[in-house]
């Protein structure tokens, strides 16, 4: 059984990045740590791993995207990016679990020992609604960015929508994706990608759907993860807290935590905490 745990980094420029400008500057003081914390995980545990830098490769994978979808962000270049090189190495390995920069295992417990990945795609997932779960309030009538979990919902649920298929989509989250290569080629992430594309182009660009509804699509690695799972029948499993701890309004880490997903960039939190637990 030949496994694999991959990461990728590209520092974009300062002007593309999409969140907060102290973000780069994070991932670059904390870069050679986070790098060492999932070198050392795949290596306790007995797995390869490897990780992606900016090469030729990704330059005309990027060049390829400026000419013909120009629109398309840096950012979401980047995302698609890191599903294709998941698409390659399932070509040579059995099992491949993606982590993207900002996952901090904290864990000697091997994630491929610890799932049955027979039974489907290990991958956050969450339910959406038009409703605040606590308020009761209309989340259409407040804003929301393109990559927020209100937006993938809508615009994956209209994609379905657009090729006949009524399901209630759950949003997932790419961040980390443990799967067969087998199960990876069942999703046929990039088949018909342009047509794909074009679909999310067109709806876009269509009036057909109310304004509160339109401003929410955009383009997106995990809209276009969802459609694929459902257009597909692809088999997932719900990850869960423990190998996905998402941590982003509190710098908390519960003690059952595997992977620290750390989305509010807090890295000398959890390195600090690393370092109090002996980890």
């Amino acid at each position: 059984m030949r496994r694999v745990i991959y990461s990728l980094f590209i520092d974009m420029p300062v002007e593309k990045y999409v969140s907060h400008h102290e973000a780069k500057d994070l991932f670059a003081e904390y870069y050679p740590w986070l790098l060492e914390r999932q070198q050392s995980y795949a290596d306790k545990i007995g797995v390869e791993y490897k990780h992606f830098v900016e090469d030729q490769a990704y330059h005309n994978y990027e060049a390829w995207f400026n000419t013909h979808y120009p629109e398309i962000s840096t950012y979401n270049i980047i995302n698609f990016w890191k599903i294709k090189l998941m698409y390659e190495l399932a070509e040579q390995y059995d099992e491949v679990l993606y982590l993207d920069m900002d996952v901090i295992p904290i864990t000697d417990d091997s994630f491929f020992d610890s799932w049955d990945l027979d039974k489907g795609i290990v991958i956050k997932v969450g339910s959406e609604s038009v409703y605040d779960r606590n308020t009761g309030r209309n989340l259409l009538n407040y804003t929301h960015h393109v990559r927020s979990p209100l937006a993938k919902f809508w615009h994956t649920k209209c994609m379905l929508s657009e090729v006949g298929c009524s399901t209630k989509p759950e949003v997932f989250n790419t961040a980390i994706v443990g799967g067969k290569s087998s199960m990876i080629f069942d999703l046929k992430y990039f088949d018909d990608f342009e047509e794909t594309l074009n679909l999310m182009k067109s709806m876009i660009n269509d009036d057909f759907y109310p304004d509160r509804i339109r401003r929410l699509f955009g383009y997106d690695n995990e809209t276009v993860w969802g459609y694929k799972t459902y257009t597909n029948e692809t088999p997932y499993q719900e990850i869960g807290n423990d190998w996905h701890h998402f941590m982003y309004r509190w710098n908390y880490i519960p003690p059952t935590t595997k992977l620290v997903h750390c989305v509010n960039k807090k890295f000398k939190f959890v390195r600090e905490w690393c370092e109090k637990n002996n980890l």
